[in-house]
């Protein structure tokens, strides 16, 4: 069993320098699309949800 936890962590090494990180500018920027993203879809869901509640407590009423 350590022999194939070994061969893991050997194998996930070699794979780990395969992988190409992103600078720091390129952080930067995901992340502020996904904030601005984030910001935008919970308005609209927000938006959508007031929307729902209005004709719910037209029909119920």
């Amino acid at each position: 069993m350590f022999e194939r936890f070994k061969n893991y962590l050997a194998e996930t090494k070699v794979e780990m320098k395969k992988v190409t990180w992103p600078s720091r500018g390129e952080l930067k920027d995901a992340t502020r699309v996904v904030i601005v993203a984030t910001i935008l879809l919970t308005i609209f869901i927000g938006f959508v949800d007031q929307i729902l509640s209005n004709i719910v407590k037209l029909v119920f009423r």
